[in-house]
């Protein structure tokens, strides 16, 4: 009953206006590892940090966060950084000084659930072994899948698009944002992209619309949630935010696991509104704060969600 997240881990330096604001641990998996975890969930963490200072940091922070790092994570020559540059609405523009490699089969036990997105989803050479392990480990596992596209990274943008639609195949379970769908596919609208994407073979394909909120589809119909109501302070780990609170909903629902395959893929629209509910709260509660500082499940529910979702 754990859950398995392979991907970058790195930090993030924060400015705004020329002005550094701070330096935190992030990476779009590591923060849904972490998240999963503040949620009381078992977690291993697959990941490519080095054993400098910040490589230290974010073994820690992982670690005091109850996330089990895997043997072998911490074998980067340098670990990564990522500047993002907040404008005046809170959002943040990314640039990167990554490199993402792994190497063998790590030594973790087969997950009830494996998510991956992001960096290690595209960048190589450690994007082939990211595909290797979800074959491995999607026998037993629910995968589930964020894209989170970073263009700044990206020299060859056709073999990207191909590596998300391999990953897409193999998916349980998609959340995208309409902006990575817009660098997908400008010539579609992010619901007829999500609409082909659930014909390829995933239960659950969500699509995030920032303050617009999200919409969800199923093969039992698509179900539309609006943005939770905060004042937003910055929206670093929005993303990761919801797709921790999706993972979780559908943890709770007895939805994950190879075996409850079938039933996810008979997921009725109810439950996948409440399930969407869940991950939009979740976000909500992230953006309020300053950074990707995900909720825990004390925070979760005590918060005022009449309020929040209306």
């Amino acid at each position: 009953m754990r859950a398995l997240v392979i991907g970058e881990a790195l930090i993030d330096i924060v400015e705004r206006d020329g002005q550094v604001l701070g330096e935190h641990v992030g990476g779009s998996p590591l923060n849904v590892a972490v998240g999963l975890a503040r949620l009381g969930r078992s977690v291993d963490f697959l990941t490519h940090i080095g054993t400098d200072d910040y490589g230290r940091r974010i073994a820690e922070y992982v670690e005091s966060s109850g996330v089990q790092l895997v043997s072998g994570s911490t074998d980067a020559a340098k670990t990564a950084t990522a500047h993002a540059v907040l404008d005046d609405s809170g959002s943040a523009t990314y640039s990167f000084d990554i490199e993402w490699a792994l190497s063998g089969t790590p030594e973790a036990a087969p997950p009830l659930v494996v998510h991956t997105g992001s960096i290690a989803a595209v960048l190589e050479p450690g994007c082939l072994a990211t595909k290797a392990l979800v074959d491995t480990y999607r026998l037993s596992a629910t995968f589930t899948f964020d894209p989170n596209i970073r263009p700044a990274l990206l020299t060859d943008a056709d073999a990207a698009r191909t590596r998300v639609d391999r990953l897409l195949e193999r998916a349980d379970v998609v959340k995208a944002s309409s902006e990575d769908m817009h660098w997908i596919d400008p010539t579609r609208t992010p619901e007829q992209i999500a609409t082909s994407w659930l014909a390829l073979g995933p239960s659950i394909v969500v699509v995030t619309f920032g303050g617009e909120g999200a919409v969800a589809m199923c093969a039992a119909g698509t179900v539309r949630v609006p943005a939770g109501n905060v004042d937003v302070v910055d929206t670093v780990g929005a993303g990761d935010a919801f797709m921790t609170g999706l993972i979780d909903a559908l943890w709770s629902m007895d939805l994950l696991g190879a075996e409850r395959r079938p039933h996810l893929a008979a997921v009725g629209t109810d439950a996948l509104t409440a399930a969407v509910r869940a991950a939009t709260l979740t976000s909500a509660l992230t953006v309020a704060k300053a950074g990707a500082d995900l909720p825990d499940r004390a925070t979760l529910e005590s918060a005022p969600i009449s309020d929040i979702l209306g």
